[in-house]
């Protein structure tokens, strides 16, 4: 049968409703449920800042195939009817559901509505003292050189002076501060809350703005510009300069959405879609308030009990009260769950290695580093403590860069070498690597991620981080290191051979399709083939082919993909045998894991790489075997809990849809409470 595929955009739409629905979900406290609309909104924001550059400059080019044109512009219609209709249900979701509920524990959020009376004194109080000053009204009329930029929101204004006869319309723009100041305002009364928007504050002030003329019409605007950066890919020393500049012209680039109050006067907005240079493709309207991922900031004035339940980060059992984590990694691969296990234990590795009269040479691939980061403080610390410090940052991690550039300038001016980007490459890898040296013995120590090594994002990302000495591992990330430090291209490197590691331009690929075909071969021979797969992403074409071939086979396949998924699951004689499921709850799932049962000789692999073209094809990846006991069978009771879990999964559906599993009150599973509770049973091992 021809394999067939789903689009990966529309995929990525339907995660996001994910998303929204648990903003919809009763059962979660409501400033949980506030916090899923606003990454909803910032999931959205992302979208259309680097996906929907691609969806219009292919739907505005000639294709020479009719039928791909004709495809090419219903998936632009079909991506802007989904995006329409999730923006009116989010819509619906914030005021008929999440409104209503904060009105009941008397916190009143005045949504969509003028200051009222009782509350006006304060707030215009509140726009002279704080706001006024952020506020940079501008005339439109005759100005051709401002540009809106990226992301902000302004008002947009249709005036007339007053007093003056035929004087004509007026145009300007007034932006809303979100940026500079924080977006609500909290009111307390004798009984209750009220929160205000800022923007509504400015609305009630516009006469101060704008003492001279009537405004006719108001109305909230934001333009989402192109946030793919145009690098020429080049070996100069010089690329952090490079890339800064192209940051700095970032924001101000070519438009892909702007969003406009709905209700607005065709006025109003033929003026603003011409000053803009907007197509019709470019045009959404929306409601009165944009940026709503600013809804992560909304006060809560009655506390923790409209949030979820903390649960703090575990003790690990055997780091727990230890002298050196690497006395412990000596004794035997120690498995950190984050964050259901405290982060401290991977800073205590770089810690410890910084000070450590026997660390001679140290490692590592950052990909995000931490605004305030401890283990770019490490390893400063390190390199002025007389090691040897190489650090491979990564300059090209989407809207990372002005950060990752900022951390990899002061740790080279404190004797850190510091190796930037592979041109054409980005490197995915979590890993680091110590070199001790005691008299004559020399000693290795490997960390290899899943997830980056960023204390923040540590703290909602569900991660797994291998700590090692293991021999074959330690060799191969040595080797890897130094090809890393070339920067060449991996084709001026294909003599180096791993063996364990499965690194992504060298041999991951091909491992993953051969790992595959044992369990093909295992079918074919009468016994059991069983995969589970764990992923952020799957999209790669030759690799869905490989599982549809596997299904046909006969092969069990389970996934387990968080977004984007390119595979069609449940369809006769092609992937039958082929069940996902996508799980959205109170952390983000971001483990990749493999596991391949290999007739009772099971495999298990961790690592960065997702399934999609760019970490194939265009990346440097690590995926690494789990070997010591413990850490498998932890990691298999995980795999085993995320598969068991129906109250926050659904299943993908052949239709591109998804079905919420039913099941009876008493048999709910809630995967993430029950793997925190499994970590936190862990005992340390005899």
């Amino acid at each position: 049968m021809t394999p067939v595929f789903f689009d990966r955009d529309l995929s990525w739409l339907l995660f996001n409703y994910r998303v929204l629905q648990e903003a919809q979900a009763t059962e979660v406290p409501v400033y949980e449920r506030i916090k899923f609309l606003s990454i909803y909104s910032s999931n959205l924001d992302e979208f259309f800042r680097v996906r929907m550059p691609v969806l219009l400059a292919t739907a505005n080019i000639e294709l020479p195939d009719v039928v791909d044109q004709i495809v090419t512009n219903d998936l632009l219609k079909q991506v802007q009817l989904t995006v329409s209709k999730q923006q009116q249900e989010f819509g619906a979701t914030l005021i008929h559901s999440i409104i209503p509920e904060l009105k009941k524990h008397h916190v009143f959020f005045n949504y969509g509505k003028n200051i009222p009376d009782e509350y006006r004194d304060y707030t215009r109080d509140y726009f002279f003292t704080r706001i006024l000053s952020f506020l940079h009204p501008v005339f439109l009329n005759g100005k051709s050189d401002f540009l809106l930029e990226n992301n902000c929101i302004y008002f947009a204004l249709l005036l007339k002076s007053k007093g003056v006869e035929n004087s004509g319309n007026q145009y300007a723009l007034v932006n809303i501060p979100s940026t500079h100041l924080p977006r609500f305002v909290s009111v307390r009364s004798s009984v209750d809350f009220q929160l205000f928007f800022i923007d509504d504050i400015i609305r009630d002030n516009f006469q101060v703005i704008f003492p001279d003329h009537e405004v006719l019409e108001c109305c909230s605007i934001k333009i989402t510009r192109n946030a793919e950066l145009n690098i020429i890919d080049e070996f100069s020393p010089d690329i952090a300069e490079l890339l800064q500049n192209e940051i700095e012209k970032r924001d101000f680039g070519v438009p892909t959405r702007f969003l406009y109050e709905e209700g607005i006067s065709e006025t109003l907005l033929n003026y603003l879609q011409h000053f803009c240079a907007l197509s019709p493709n470019e045009m959404f309207a929306g409601g009165r308030y944009h940026n709503l991922k600013d809804l992560a900031n909304l006060p809560n004035p009655i506390g923790k009990q409209l949030e979820y339940e903390t649960w703090p980060a575990q003790h690990h059992p055997e780091l727990k009260n230890i002298d050196s984590i690497f006395t412990a990694i000596d004794k035997a691969d120690q498995l950190i769950h984050l964050p259901y296990q405290s982060y401290d234990y991977i800073l205590r590795f770089f810690n410890e290695a910084a000070i450590d009269p026997s660390t001679e040479e140290l490692f590592v691939t950052l990909y995000r580093i931490a605004a305030d980061s401890y283990i770019a403080n490490a390893l400063i610390g390190a390199a002025k403590n007389g090691k040897k410090v190489t650090v491979f940052v990564e300059l090209k991690a989407r809207f990372d860069e002005a950060n990752n550039i900022r951390w990899a300038k002061k740790m080279k001016a404190a004797g850190v070498k510091i190796v930037y980007s592979i041109p054409g490459l980005k490197v995915h890898a979590k890993i680091a690597l110590v070199h001790k040296k005691s008299g004559l013995k020399h000693s290795y120590y490997g960390l290899l991620a899943t997830g980056n090594f960023n204390e923040a994002t540590a703290r909602f990302y569900c991660d797994q981080v291998l700590m090692t000495t293991n021999k074959d591992i330690t060799k191969e990330l040595d080797l890897l290191f130094a090809y890393l430090q070339s920067r060449e291209q991996p084709s001026s490197y294909n003599f180096l051979k791993f063996e364990h590691l499965l690194v992504a331009q060298f041999n991951l690929q091909q491992r993953f399709e051969l790992l595959i075909d044992r369990e093909i071969e295992h079918v074919k021979q009468g016994r059991k083939g069983r995969i589970v797969i764990k992923l952020n992403n799957l999209q790669e074409r030759n690799m869905i082919v490989k599982l549809y071939e596997a299904s046909c086979a006969g092969v069990k396949i389970d996934l387990i993909i968080r977004s984007i998924c390119c595979l069609v699951p449940g369809i006769t004689d092609l992937s039958e045998n082929i069940s996902i499921t996508r799980i959205v709850d109170r952390y983000l799932e971001h483990s990749r894991i493999f596991y391949f049962a290999n007739n009772g000789e099971d495999e298990l692999f961790m690592g960065s790489a997702d399934w999609m073209n760019r970490n194939l094809h265009s990346r440097i990846e690590v995926c690494f075997p789990v070997l010591a006991v413990n850490p498998k069978e932890q990691v298999k009771q995980v795999l085993k809990l995320q598969l068991k879990g129906n109250s926050k999964a659904v299943v993908l559906g052949e239709d591109n849809t998804t079905e919420r599993l039913h099941h009876k009150a008493e048999e709910r599973h809630q995967s993430q409470a029950e793997i925190y509770d499994y970590v936190k049973l862990l005992k340390k091992s005899s």
